[in-house]
Protein backbone atom coordinates (compact mmCIF):
# COMPACT_ATOMS: atom_id res chain seq x y z
CA UNK A 1 0.00 0.00 0.00
CA UNK A 2 1.37 3.16 -0.99
CA UNK A 3 -0.03 5.27 2.46
CA UNK A 4 -0.51 4.53 5.65
CA UNK A 5 -3.09 1.73 6.66
CA UNK A 6 -4.24 4.34 8.92
CA UNK A 7 -5.58 6.36 6.16
CA UNK A 8 -7.76 4.86 3.97
CA UNK A 9 -10.98 4.56 6.26
CA UNK A 10 -10.77 8.28 5.63
CA UNK A 11 -12.15 7.86 2.02
CA UNK A 12 -15.48 6.95 3.20
CA UNK A 13 -18.52 9.10 2.66
CA UNK A 14 -19.71 10.44 6.13
CA UNK A 15 -23.07 12.31 4.74
CA UNK A 16 -24.84 10.14 6.86
CA UNK A 17 -22.62 7.74 8.77
CA UNK A 18 -19.49 9.18 10.73
CA UNK A 19 -16.54 6.97 11.02
CA UNK A 20 -15.32 7.86 14.51
CA UNK A 21 -15.88 5.78 17.80
CA UNK A 22 -16.88 7.84 20.89
CA UNK A 23 -15.40 6.10 24.00
CA UNK A 24 -17.48 6.68 26.84
CA UNK A 25 -15.64 6.52 30.71
CA UNK A 26 -17.85 7.20 33.60
CA UNK A 27 -15.99 8.39 36.48
CA UNK A 28 -17.10 7.64 39.83
CA UNK A 29 -16.23 11.24 40.95
CA UNK A 30 -16.98 14.66 39.19
CA UNK A 31 -14.28 14.99 36.09
CA UNK A 32 -11.60 18.80 36.16
CA UNK A 33 -11.42 19.44 32.77
CA UNK A 34 -8.33 21.15 33.47
CA UNK A 35 -6.66 17.72 35.23
CA UNK A 36 -8.34 15.72 31.94
CA UNK A 37 -6.32 18.44 29.66
CA UNK A 38 -2.68 18.13 31.25
CA UNK A 39 -3.55 14.10 31.52
CA UNK A 40 -4.81 13.74 28.29
CA UNK A 41 -1.37 15.67 26.55
CA UNK A 42 0.87 13.28 29.14
CA UNK A 43 -1.00 10.70 28.03
CA UNK A 44 -0.76 11.02 24.34
CA UNK A 45 3.59 11.14 23.94
CA UNK A 46 2.95 7.20 24.61
CA UNK A 47 1.21 7.12 21.32
CA UNK A 48 2.84 9.19 18.38
CA UNK A 49 0.75 7.32 16.07
CA UNK A 50 -2.44 9.14 17.54
CA UNK A 51 -0.60 12.26 17.25
CA UNK A 52 -1.27 13.39 13.45
CA UNK A 53 -2.98 15.34 11.31
CA UNK A 54 -4.31 14.81 7.77
CA UNK A 55 -2.68 16.22 4.51
CA UNK A 56 -3.83 15.65 1.17
CA UNK A 57 -0.95 14.37 -0.99
CA UNK A 58 -0.44 15.06 -4.89
CA UNK A 59 -2.58 12.29 -6.47
CA UNK A 60 -5.69 13.04 -4.24
CA UNK A 61 -4.13 10.41 -1.27
CA UNK A 62 -4.34 11.00 2.21
CA UNK A 63 -1.26 11.44 4.00
CA UNK A 64 -0.46 11.26 7.91
CA UNK A 65 1.92 13.89 9.56
CA UNK A 66 3.28 13.98 13.21
CA UNK A 67 1.25 17.00 15.08
CA UNK A 68 2.63 18.03 18.43
CA UNK A 69 0.01 21.01 18.93
CA UNK A 70 -2.36 20.27 22.59
CA UNK A 71 -5.01 17.32 22.02
CA UNK A 72 -8.10 19.37 22.73
CA UNK A 73 -10.76 18.75 25.83
CA UNK A 74 -14.06 20.65 25.62
CA UNK A 75 -16.98 20.57 27.31
CA UNK A 76 -19.72 18.38 25.97
CA UNK A 77 -22.22 19.68 24.04
CA UNK A 78 -24.75 18.89 21.58
CA UNK A 79 -22.88 20.03 18.11
CA UNK A 80 -19.08 18.94 18.75
CA UNK A 81 -16.58 20.14 16.30
CA UNK A 82 -15.27 17.75 13.26
CA UNK A 83 -12.11 15.54 13.83
CA UNK A 84 -9.56 17.10 12.22
CA UNK A 85 -11.35 20.73 12.27
CA UNK A 86 -9.43 23.89 13.30
CA UNK A 87 -11.35 23.96 16.34
CA UNK A 88 -9.36 20.43 17.66
CA UNK A 89 -6.06 21.58 16.54
CA UNK A 90 -6.37 19.38 13.20
CA UNK A 91 -6.00 16.29 15.72
CA UNK A 92 -7.92 13.08 14.64
CA UNK A 93 -8.79 12.52 18.68
CA UNK A 94 -10.16 15.41 21.16
CA UNK A 95 -11.99 14.85 24.41
CA UNK A 96 -15.56 16.03 26.00
CA UNK A 97 -16.59 16.12 29.14
CA UNK A 98 -19.78 16.81 31.60
CA UNK A 99 -20.39 15.86 35.08
CA UNK A 100 -18.53 12.55 35.51
CA UNK A 101 -18.03 11.36 32.01
CA UNK A 102 -15.14 11.95 29.67
CA UNK A 103 -15.60 10.60 26.40
CA UNK A 104 -12.60 10.19 23.55
CA UNK A 105 -13.41 11.03 20.20
CA UNK A 106 -10.69 9.19 17.67
CA UNK A 107 -11.18 8.60 14.14
CA UNK A 108 -11.49 4.89 13.74
CA UNK A 109 -9.50 5.43 10.36
CA UNK A 110 -6.33 5.29 13.38
CA UNK A 111 -7.10 1.79 14.82
CA UNK A 112 -10.28 -0.38 16.12
CA UNK A 113 -11.20 -1.29 19.49
CA UNK A 114 -8.38 -3.14 20.81
CA UNK A 115 -5.69 -0.17 19.27
CA UNK A 116 -7.55 2.62 20.99
CA UNK A 117 -8.42 1.61 24.14
CA UNK A 118 -5.08 0.90 25.39
CA UNK A 119 -4.74 5.07 24.85
CA UNK A 120 -8.11 5.59 26.99
CA UNK A 121 -6.95 3.51 29.81
CA UNK A 122 -3.61 5.42 29.71
CA UNK A 123 -4.92 8.40 29.64
CA UNK A 124 -7.38 7.73 32.62
CA UNK A 125 -4.41 6.25 34.33
CA UNK A 126 -2.66 9.68 34.73
CA UNK A 127 -5.84 11.36 35.46
CA UNK A 128 -5.94 9.20 38.53
CA UNK A 129 -2.29 10.26 39.17
CA UNK A 130 -2.95 13.80 38.44
CA UNK A 131 -6.43 14.20 40.35
CA UNK A 132 -5.76 12.36 43.48
CA UNK A 133 -2.19 11.86 44.04
CA UNK A 134 -1.64 8.53 43.92
CA UNK A 135 0.04 5.90 41.80
CA UNK A 136 -2.68 3.34 41.56
CA UNK A 137 -1.10 -0.59 40.39
CA UNK A 138 -1.91 -0.97 36.92
CA UNK A 139 0.55 -3.56 35.53
CA UNK A 140 -1.73 -4.03 32.73
CA UNK A 141 -1.68 -0.35 31.93
CA UNK A 142 0.96 1.24 29.67
CA UNK A 143 2.35 4.30 31.26
CA UNK A 144 2.72 7.11 29.99
CA UNK A 145 6.97 7.08 30.02
CA UNK A 146 6.83 3.06 28.78
CA UNK A 147 8.39 1.77 25.56
CA UNK A 148 6.55 0.90 22.93
CA UNK A 149 5.78 -2.81 22.21
CA UNK A 150 7.36 -4.60 19.51
CA UNK A 151 5.93 -4.34 16.50
CA UNK A 152 3.23 -1.68 17.65
CA UNK A 153 3.90 0.76 15.02
CA UNK A 154 4.62 -1.41 12.31
CA UNK A 155 1.80 -1.72 9.57
CA UNK A 156 1.40 -4.96 8.19
CA UNK A 157 0.90 -5.12 3.77
CA UNK A 158 0.36 -7.71 1.44
CA UNK A 159 3.81 -9.08 1.76
CA UNK A 160 3.31 -10.68 5.33
CA UNK A 161 0.02 -13.06 4.24
CA UNK A 162 0.06 -16.21 3.61
CA UNK A 163 -1.43 -17.33 0.01
CA UNK A 164 -2.66 -20.60 1.08
CA UNK A 165 -6.72 -21.40 0.22
CA UNK A 166 -8.66 -20.80 3.57
CA UNK A 167 -10.31 -23.83 5.09
CA UNK A 168 -13.70 -22.05 4.93
CA UNK A 169 -15.48 -19.76 3.02
CA UNK A 170 -18.55 -18.07 4.51
CA UNK A 171 -21.82 -18.65 2.09
CA UNK A 172 -24.49 -16.34 2.95
CA UNK A 173 -27.91 -17.98 3.48
CA UNK A 174 -29.44 -14.60 2.77
CA UNK A 175 -29.87 -13.19 6.14
CA UNK A 176 -32.22 -10.71 6.82
CA UNK A 177 -30.96 -7.16 6.24
CA UNK A 178 -33.08 -4.66 8.19
CA UNK A 179 -33.52 -1.96 4.91
CA UNK A 180 -36.57 -0.50 6.55
CA UNK A 181 -34.66 0.78 9.61
CA UNK A 182 -31.64 1.82 8.01
CA UNK A 183 -33.61 4.05 5.66
CA UNK A 184 -35.94 5.54 8.23
CA UNK A 185 -32.20 6.30 10.27
CA UNK A 186 -31.03 8.06 7.75
CA UNK A 187 -33.80 9.70 6.06
CA UNK A 188 -37.11 10.04 8.19
CA UNK A 189 -37.00 12.71 11.22
CA UNK A 190 -39.73 11.01 12.41
CA UNK A 191 -38.25 7.95 12.89
CA UNK A 192 -34.45 8.75 12.78
CA UNK A 193 -33.09 8.89 16.49
CA UNK A 194 -29.25 7.53 16.43
CA UNK A 195 -28.78 6.70 20.42
CA UNK A 196 -27.97 3.86 22.54
CA UNK A 197 -28.63 2.09 25.56
CA UNK A 198 -26.15 0.70 28.32
CA UNK A 199 -26.94 -2.71 30.13
CA UNK A 200 -24.09 -3.50 32.46
CA UNK A 201 -23.72 -7.04 33.80
CA UNK A 202 -21.79 -8.90 36.53
CA UNK A 203 -19.02 -10.68 34.81
CA UNK A 204 -19.13 -13.74 37.32
CA UNK A 205 -22.97 -14.26 36.03
CA UNK A 206 -22.13 -14.05 32.04
CA UNK A 207 -19.09 -16.52 32.22
CA UNK A 208 -20.54 -19.05 34.81
CA UNK A 209 -23.76 -19.53 32.22
CA UNK A 210 -21.15 -19.52 28.99
CA UNK A 211 -19.22 -22.45 30.87
CA UNK A 212 -22.09 -24.29 31.56
CA UNK A 213 -23.61 -23.60 27.85
CA UNK A 214 -20.50 -24.22 25.54
CA UNK A 215 -20.60 -20.63 25.02
CA UNK A 216 -17.51 -17.71 25.73
CA UNK A 217 -18.34 -14.31 25.76
CA UNK A 218 -19.02 -13.38 21.93
CA UNK A 219 -20.96 -16.33 21.49
CA UNK A 220 -23.12 -15.29 24.31
CA UNK A 221 -24.27 -12.26 23.22
CA UNK A 222 -24.34 -13.65 19.52
CA UNK A 223 -26.65 -15.84 20.41
CA UNK A 224 -28.67 -13.80 23.04
CA UNK A 225 -29.07 -10.91 20.38
CA UNK A 226 -30.28 -13.79 18.19
CA UNK A 227 -32.94 -15.22 20.16
CA UNK A 228 -34.26 -11.66 20.91
CA UNK A 229 -34.41 -11.20 17.36
CA UNK A 230 -36.20 -14.35 16.77
CA UNK A 231 -39.06 -13.47 19.42
CA UNK A 232 -40.60 -10.15 17.33
CA UNK A 233 -39.20 -10.55 13.49
CA UNK A 234 -41.96 -11.98 11.17
CA UNK A 235 -41.81 -15.93 10.53
CA UNK A 236 -41.01 -14.64 7.13
CA UNK A 237 -37.45 -13.77 7.58
CA UNK A 238 -36.70 -17.27 7.54
CA UNK A 239 -32.37 -16.30 8.59
CA UNK A 240 -30.80 -14.16 11.51
CA UNK A 241 -27.73 -12.85 10.82
CA UNK A 242 -25.21 -12.44 13.28
CA UNK A 243 -21.72 -10.75 12.82
CA UNK A 244 -18.59 -10.61 14.41
CA UNK A 245 -15.21 -8.72 13.94
CA UNK A 246 -12.37 -10.69 14.64
CA UNK A 247 -9.04 -8.98 14.37
CA UNK A 248 -6.40 -11.57 13.25
CA UNK A 249 -2.99 -9.11 13.82
CA UNK A 250 -1.14 -12.07 15.94
CA UNK A 251 -1.93 -14.44 12.74
CA UNK A 252 0.10 -12.16 10.34
CA UNK A 253 2.96 -11.87 13.35
CA UNK A 254 1.87 -8.08 14.67
CA UNK A 255 0.20 -8.95 17.84
CA UNK A 256 0.82 -5.29 19.45
CA UNK A 257 -0.13 -3.28 16.35
CA UNK A 258 -2.22 -0.76 16.84
CA UNK A 259 -4.29 -0.66 13.59
CA UNK A 260 -7.43 -1.18 12.25
CA UNK A 261 -7.50 -5.02 11.33
CA UNK A 262 -10.64 -6.54 11.39
CA UNK A 263 -12.24 -9.31 9.19
CA UNK A 264 -15.98 -10.55 9.70
CA UNK A 265 -17.01 -14.11 11.18
CA UNK A 266 -20.96 -14.71 10.24
CA UNK A 267 -23.15 -16.69 11.56
CA UNK A 268 -26.66 -17.51 9.91
CA UNK A 269 -29.46 -18.91 12.29
CA UNK A 270 -31.91 -20.55 10.77
CA UNK A 271 -35.07 -19.55 12.83
CA UNK A 272 -35.54 -23.78 13.84
CA UNK A 273 -32.49 -23.17 15.60
CA UNK A 274 -34.41 -21.41 18.16
CA UNK A 275 -36.17 -24.40 18.98
CA UNK A 276 -32.48 -25.29 20.31
CA UNK A 277 -31.33 -25.16 24.28
CA UNK A 278 -28.12 -22.59 24.58
CA UNK A 279 -25.98 -25.15 25.14
CA UNK A 280 -26.42 -26.07 21.61
CA UNK A 281 -26.79 -22.43 20.22
CA UNK A 282 -23.24 -21.77 22.02
CA UNK A 283 -21.76 -24.69 21.02
CA UNK A 284 -23.04 -23.96 17.44
CA UNK A 285 -22.15 -19.93 17.40
CA UNK A 286 -18.50 -20.70 19.22
CA UNK A 287 -17.70 -23.23 16.62
CA UNK A 288 -18.45 -20.70 13.45
CA UNK A 289 -16.53 -18.21 15.57
CA UNK A 290 -13.66 -20.57 15.66
CA UNK A 291 -13.94 -21.76 11.97
CA UNK A 292 -13.77 -18.56 10.52
CA UNK A 293 -11.30 -16.95 13.05
CA UNK A 294 -9.04 -19.76 11.61
CA UNK A 295 -5.67 -17.66 10.39
CA UNK A 296 -5.99 -19.66 6.95
CA UNK A 297 -9.62 -17.36 6.53
CA UNK A 298 -8.16 -13.93 8.02
CA UNK A 299 -5.39 -13.93 5.81
CA UNK A 300 -7.51 -14.45 3.04
CA UNK A 301 -9.69 -11.96 4.31
CA UNK A 302 -7.10 -9.63 4.57
CA UNK A 303 -5.44 -10.11 1.06
CA UNK A 304 -9.07 -9.00 -0.68
CA UNK A 305 -8.64 -6.05 1.64
CA UNK A 306 -4.79 -5.18 1.18
CA UNK A 307 -5.55 -5.81 -2.66
CA UNK A 308 -8.26 -3.54 -2.95
CA UNK A 309 -6.94 -0.83 -1.36
CA UNK A 310 -3.87 -1.08 -3.67
CA UNK A 311 -6.29 -0.64 -6.47
CA UNK A 312 -7.12 2.57 -4.39
CA UNK A 313 -3.91 3.79 -4.46
CA UNK A 314 -3.82 3.36 -8.75
CA UNK A 315 -6.75 5.47 -8.90
CA UNK A 316 -5.59 9.33 -9.03
CA UNK A 317 -7.48 12.46 -7.67
CA UNK A 318 -9.87 12.87 -4.12
CA UNK A 319 -13.26 12.92 -5.63
CA UNK A 320 -11.80 9.61 -7.88
CA UNK A 321 -10.87 7.91 -4.92
CA UNK A 322 -13.63 8.28 -2.74
CA UNK A 323 -16.48 7.62 -5.72
CA UNK A 324 -14.13 3.96 -6.10
CA UNK A 325 -13.92 3.61 -2.25
CA UNK A 326 -18.17 3.79 -2.25
CA UNK A 327 -18.65 1.35 -5.03
CA UNK A 328 -15.91 -0.77 -4.25
CA UNK A 329 -14.61 -1.53 -0.31
CA UNK A 330 -15.14 -5.16 0.17
CA UNK A 331 -16.97 -3.93 3.64
CA UNK A 332 -19.84 -1.94 2.13
CA UNK A 333 -19.72 -1.74 -1.10
CA UNK A 334 -21.38 -3.64 -3.90
CA UNK A 335 -20.16 -7.03 -2.92
CA UNK A 336 -20.17 -6.44 0.66
CA UNK A 337 -22.23 -9.20 3.12
CA UNK A 338 -24.43 -8.59 5.56
CA UNK A 339 -26.40 -9.62 8.48
CA UNK A 340 -29.33 -8.40 10.50
CA UNK A 341 -27.22 -7.82 14.01
CA UNK A 342 -23.94 -7.04 14.38
CA UNK A 343 -21.99 -8.42 18.37
CA UNK A 344 -18.19 -6.51 18.71
CA UNK A 345 -16.04 -7.81 21.96
CA UNK A 346 -12.90 -6.22 22.42
CA UNK A 347 -12.16 -8.68 25.15
CA UNK A 348 -11.15 -8.65 29.13
CA UNK A 349 -9.22 -5.45 29.91
CA UNK A 350 -7.16 -5.27 32.80
CA UNK A 351 -7.81 -1.88 34.56
CA UNK A 352 -5.90 -2.85 37.94
CA UNK A 353 -6.64 -0.38 40.37
CA UNK A 354 -7.49 2.04 38.08
CA UNK A 355 -10.63 0.66 37.88
CA UNK A 356 -12.11 1.88 41.72
CA UNK A 357 -12.43 5.38 39.89
CA UNK A 358 -14.21 4.03 36.97
CA UNK A 359 -17.94 3.27 37.34
CA UNK A 360 -18.23 2.18 33.43
CA UNK A 361 -16.61 2.42 30.19
CA UNK A 362 -18.66 1.94 26.82
CA UNK A 363 -17.59 2.52 22.92
CA UNK A 364 -19.92 4.06 20.48
CA UNK A 365 -20.01 3.38 16.93
CA UNK A 366 -22.43 3.88 13.89
CA UNK A 367 -24.85 1.21 13.34
CA UNK A 368 -28.11 -0.20 14.08
CA UNK A 369 -28.52 -3.38 16.50
CA UNK A 370 -25.10 -3.39 16.83
CA UNK A 371 -23.56 -4.23 20.12
CA UNK A 372 -20.28 -3.57 21.06
CA UNK A 373 -18.75 -5.39 24.97
CA UNK A 374 -16.57 -4.30 26.89
CA UNK A 375 -15.15 -5.21 30.13
CA UNK A 376 -13.18 -4.20 33.39
CA UNK A 377 -12.27 -6.45 36.26
CA UNK A 378 -15.72 -7.97 37.41
CA UNK A 379 -18.18 -6.01 35.29
CA UNK A 380 -19.04 -6.33 31.09
CA UNK A 381 -20.43 -3.47 29.59
CA UNK A 382 -23.31 -3.28 26.75
CA UNK A 383 -23.46 -0.33 24.13
CA UNK A 384 -26.53 -1.40 22.45
CA UNK A 385 -26.61 1.28 19.12
CA UNK A 386 -30.00 2.13 16.98
CA UNK A 387 -30.17 4.19 14.84
CA UNK A 388 -34.29 4.62 15.25
CA UNK A 389 -36.79 5.96 17.98
CA UNK A 390 -38.38 2.29 19.66
CA UNK A 391 -37.28 -0.20 22.72
CA UNK A 392 -38.78 -3.33 20.69
CA UNK A 393 -35.20 -4.32 20.13
CA UNK A 394 -33.45 -3.53 23.72
CA UNK A 395 -37.01 -4.84 25.42
CA UNK A 396 -36.63 -7.98 23.79
CA UNK A 397 -32.91 -8.38 24.50
CA UNK A 398 -33.95 -7.76 27.99
CA UNK A 399 -36.56 -10.59 27.89
CA UNK A 400 -34.19 -13.04 27.23
CA UNK A 401 -31.71 -11.88 29.76
CA UNK A 402 -34.92 -12.18 32.30
CA UNK A 403 -35.65 -15.77 31.03
CA UNK A 404 -31.77 -17.04 31.29
CA UNK A 405 -31.88 -15.69 34.96
CA UNK A 406 -28.66 -12.81 33.63
CA UNK A 407 -29.28 -10.22 36.24
CA UNK A 408 -28.42 -6.72 34.59
CA UNK A 409 -28.78 -3.09 34.88
CA UNK A 410 -30.27 -1.21 31.65
CA UNK A 411 -29.41 2.80 31.69
CA UNK A 412 -30.26 5.05 28.24
CA UNK A 413 -31.15 6.07 26.18
CA UNK A 414 -28.55 7.75 25.47
CA UNK A 415 -27.67 10.12 22.08
CA UNK A 416 -25.01 9.01 20.20
CA UNK A 417 -23.19 12.70 19.32
CA UNK A 418 -21.06 11.01 17.19
CA UNK A 419 -18.57 13.68 15.13
CA UNK A 420 -17.55 13.58 12.03
CA UNK A 421 -14.26 14.48 9.91
CA UNK A 422 -13.35 18.05 8.19
CA UNK A 423 -10.92 17.01 6.22
CA UNK A 424 -8.47 18.78 3.34
CA UNK A 425 -9.82 18.63 -0.25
Amino acid sequence: MKYSIDTYRLYFDEKVFSIAIRVKVTMKEEVDADILRRSVNTAIKRYPYFSVEVRLGRDGGYELIPNKKEIVVIRTSQTLPDLSSAEVNHHLVFLDCEGRDIYFNISHSLGGGRGVIPFVMTTIYQYVVDRFGVVPYAPGIRKPDSALLEGETTEPTLEMLTDEEPIYRYKSKKPVVMMLDYLNGMYNPFKRDPHYYLFTFEQSDVMAFAKENDASVASFFLATMAKALDKILPPTYRVIGGEIAHNPAADIGLPNSHCDLLTHVHIDYDRKYFKYDMERLGTLTRSQIILQADPSVSNYELRKLFTYREQIDKVRGLKEKRAFNAKNDPTSGKEAQHGTFIVNYTGWMDWGEVADYVESYAAIVEGHILLEVTAMNDKIFVSFMQMIRGTRYVDALGEVMKELRIPYKLEGPYPKNLPKHSLPQ
